[in-house]
């Protein structure tokens, strides 16, 4: 079976490049994918795969029942919003709508996963039990295009016994995927602040509240939480990235906002840290008599590999690719809405190299310069069709 999937993932992969080419020239934004939408549910209708859409916005959940005896259920995810950044890679499939581009490589995620659809779709007769493959809008942007389809019912009438998802990386070449049990992503919160007090002339401090200082002040007391309150075997980040003081050389404002993001790899440490940060926000800015409004936002939590579903797909992984292209996955502080599902069910999250010749200075993602190289999409294909079959024909 696994020649088979070679060679029908060799077969389409021109389709499957073709299918990325169009997506990565007409990214949508988080909960924008409409024609995205309507592009994957006509080839559904083409393959005759039944589906369903609009969940949680632009989402589709698709099923393909396999024509042996079995029960498993198992879901594939891909996400399909792009960024707001103007794309600055000179090839013919740029992005051709301004300021949009697919900087994160989820036209690659999707093109996979379409491309596992074509090859699973001729294989039911040699898998039993069900395949559902989820087409999710809005991972960049809260509350989470995850969230949002899980809360609109997406598994009301048929859950999955787990949950598999591809990304790509930009430091692992193609042909490579990275697999890692237990947390690899963090939780992510955001955290907008505004400092209120009386404003005036910089000459007279003493008549007024200082919202600068008090704003500077929040910024700093806000790292002492991280340096001195945090467990230190347990990483969080705490990072302000804007800061917004509309006065003048001789004016201090009336109102000063922060914004900022809270990351934790773990959940008990984002439940002490969260009251901890509140509480610090307000105790300082009243210290310089100042008021303060906090919106804490409750971002995605992070993002756990269920230990035993990871082993087995990353043995499943060596049997199609060689142990030699399948490595550890590394930890990171950034996060996906992916965690949703991770919490749900148990699930695997893992990462799919794009560095290749024809990207050989492949800059990270969330870049004007972002860019794949094609021969990973045929590799994502089979890593998730092989994955489906195995999953779905156990005993």
């Amino acid at each position: 079976m696994k020649n088979i999937i070679n060679r029908l993932s060799d077969q389409i992969e021109k389709d499957v490049i073709s299918i990325y080419r169009h997506l990565h020239q007409y990214p949508e934004l988080s909960f924008q994918e409409k024609e995205t939408s309507f592009f994957i549910e006509e080839i559904l209708k083409k393959e005759g795969i039944p589906h369903s859409s609009r969940i949680g916005g632009y989402g589709i959940l698709a099923r393909i029942e396999g024509e042996k005896e079995g029960t498993h259920i198992i879901g594939l995810r891909a996400d399909m919003d792009a960024l707001p950044i103007e794309e600055k890679n000179q090839i013919e499939y740029r992005s051709k709508i301004p300021h949009v581009m697919h900087a994160c490589g989820h036209d690659a995620h999707t093109a996979c996963l379409l491309g596992s659809a074509l090859v699973m779709n001729k294989l039911k007769k040699e898998f039993g039990g069900t395949l559902l493959l989820i087409f999710q809008p809005g991972e960049e942007r809260h509350p989470g295009g995850a969230r949002l389809m899980l809360r609109d019912g997406l598994f009301d009438n048929i859950r999955p016994e787990c949950m598999m998802a591809l990304h790509t990386h930009t430091e692992i070449p193609c042909g490579t995927v990275a697999f890692g049990e237990g947390c690899v992503m963090a939780s992510a919160d955001e955290i907008h602040i505004t400092i209120k007090g009386k404003g005036g002339h910089g000459a007279m401090p003493h008549l007024l509240n200082d919202t600068v200082l008090a704003a500077a002040q929040v910024v700093i007391s806000l790292q002492q939480i991280i340096s001195r309150r945090r467990n230190p075997f347990i990483p969080a980040t705490l990072s302000i990235g804007r800061f917004i003081a509309d006065g003048a050389t001789n004016i201090i404002p009336q109102e000063v906002q922060i914004s900022g993001t809270l990351r934790c790899m773990e959940e008990d440490e984002r439940k002490k840290l969260r009251p901890l940060i509140l509480q610090t926000i307000k105790q300082t800015a009243e210290s310089y008599g100042c008021t303060c409004k906090i919106d804490m936002k409750d971002g995605y939590p992070a993002l756990i590999n269920d230990a035993s579903i990871t082993k087995e797909a990353r043995n499943y992984a060596i049997e199609l690719l060689g142990e030699e292209h399948v490595i550890p996955l590394e930890k990171r502080m950034t996060s996906e809405d992916f965690a949703f599902y991770s919490h749900a069910i148990p699930s695997t999250f893992f990462r799919l190299g794009i560095k290749g010749s024809a990207n050989p200075e492949c800059q990270g993602q969330h870049t004007p310069y972002f860019l794949i190289d094609e021969a990973a999409l045929k590799t994502g294909v089979k890593i998730l069709s092989w994955l489906a079959y195995r999953f779905l024909n156990k005993p």
